[in-house]
């Protein structure tokens, strides 16, 4: 089977992955700390979106879609 671009791109996403993890005893929780510590470092902006997602609830009625009844 011919490899891909996209196959080739997925593998090196990996291969970094395994590096991060590697670096940090695969601690997810360092790897959190560290990627806060370097963005804040950066000094670039950061997007916040205008509203949050909030969970609709068990029965609640979605805009455009018929209520069902039991």
């Amino acid at each position: 089977m011919k490899r891909t671009k996209a196959d080739n791109t997925i593998d090196e996403i990996h291969e970094i992955r395994f590096e991060i993890s590697d670096r940090f005893d695969g601690d997810v929780f360092a790897i959190a700390q560290d990627a806060a510590r370097r963005q804040t470092a950066s000094n670039r902006p950061l997007w916040h979106p205008k509203t949050t997602n909030k969970p609709i609830g068990i029965g609640a009625r979605l805009p455009g879609r018929p209520s069902h009844t039991t």
